[in-house]
């Protein structure tokens, strides 16, 4: 999970650019640009997200080892009542199952499942190859020499028809390959990459089949709205297709504010993608309504912490009427790409719950206050939900 963002040169700097932005892009193909909503205080109680999308998508949210390990936790429950299918944030990656070798964690993943299974959802697995959150002792042997490409392939095969091959029943769709591609749509110099070659992305889906052949096959990625980008990952869709590998679909990762990106890049990557013939996802979706400090640099990486400075945390009290307006316009105009195009869309999966535990709250500086889904802290639809 990345971001590349525009950041402001300050706080007011940052409100004007969103006022221009919201207000004069977003126009694409005929689709209009909505008036800013007004901003009613409740969503009605007796209406759920996946009710008020069941003629459009799923819809999804990302799930903590921390909720799904705690069944009084009011936000699982929450879950449970408005979304139809989920991803695990943390505890199907290499790192949290399969730590060293020969150990496999279930604990939480078996959970995962059975929360699932007993709330009548769809679980999508994530993720079975990435570079990052893979343990070292992956790619070397007990020397802590570097593996060779036939060992490599033996680790993964192992990893993926282990993990993959344990709920080949119960896992709707696995993320197989997560951010293999640069910005300019090359292949990631990973040390999968150096050590197998530009085929390894082709065998974690020939192992994933194998393991589990009756899942979905997913790639996914970040910053898929990026013209070269998209190249890439079409070039590496048509690749996989040619050989007869199976790929059912690819991820969007969205992790986006209120004025980045242009939507109508969005949209560009949305048709391009299902043209191919796969069914496109929205992957980890938010929307920061908060201002970044300048010296971040495009391409970010979650790990960044800098010391909260309080011109970047200026919501603390609540979000001003104008800016929860913004965000209000920037959905709609989001979800109506999504609407227009939704027989290309299979999932829409939001990346977090609620405001209170959003990942935003302690990126790229811990302690801050962010809104960026459409639960609330107090874990109440915003009242611009019935707009969407």
């Amino acid at each position: 999970m990345k971001i590349i963002k525009k950041f402001n040169k300050s706080l007011i700097a940052g409100c004007v650019t969103v006022v221009l932005v919201v207000s004069g892009c977003n126009s694409h193909q005929g689709l209009q640009q909505q008036a800013l909503p007004e901003i009613a205080p409740t969503f009605s109680k007796d209406i759920l997200l996946k009710n008020h999308f069941a003629e459009n998508f799923k819809i999804g949210t990302a799930i903590s080892k921390a909720q799904v390990l705690n069944s009084a936790d009011p936000e699982l429950r929450l879950a449970a009542e408005h979304f139809n299918t989920f991803t695990p944030e943390n505890s199907m990656k290499w790192e949290s199952v399969n730590p060293l070798p020969n150990e496999y964690q279930f604990d939480v993943a078996d959970a995962l499942v059975n929360f699932a299974k007993n709330n009548n959802q769809q679980l999508v697995g994530h993720t079975l190859v990435w570079h990052s959150q893979t343990p070292d002792w992956v790619f070397e042997d007990d020397a802590g020499n570097p593996l060779n490409r036939a060992q490599l392939l033996k680790v993964m095969e192992i990893h993926i028809k282990t993990v993959a091959g344990r709920y080949a029943e119960q896992i709707f769709a696995w993320d197989v390959v997560n951010e293999a591609l640069n910005e300019d749509g090359s292949l990631r110099e990973s040390k999968w990459q150096q050590i197998i070659g530009d085929d390894f992305i082709e065998q974690a889906f020939i192992y994933a089949h194998q393991a589990a052949p009756n899942a979905k096959l997913y790639y996914n990625d970040y910053n898929m709205f990026k013209p070269e980008k998209r190249a890439g990952a079409i070039k590496l869709i048509k690749r996989l297709k040619q050989k007869g590998i199976q790929i059912d679909g690819v991820g969007m990762q969205a992790h986006y504010s209120l004025d980045y990106p242009d939507f109508n890049e969005v949209e560009d990557s949305i048709v391009a993608f299902a043209a191919t013939g796969v069914d496109v996802m929205v992957t980890e979706l938010d929307i920061s309504v908060l201002p970044f400090p300048e010296n971040l640099a495009e391409g970010a990486d979650v790990s960044l912490d800098v010391a909260l400075q309080q011109q970047y945390n200026p919501y603390t009290e609540g979000l001003p009427i104008e800016i929860e307006q913004q965000l209000a316009s920037r959905y709609q105009n989001l979800f109506a790409i999504y609407k227009k195009h939704s027989e290309s869309i299979g999932r829409v999966t939001f990346w977090g719950v609620s405001d209170k535990q959003t990942w935003r709250n302690g990126w790229p500086m811990k302690g801050r206050t962010d809104y960026p889904l459409l639960i609330d802290r107090d874990m109440k639809l915003k009242g611009f939900v019935n707009s969407l």
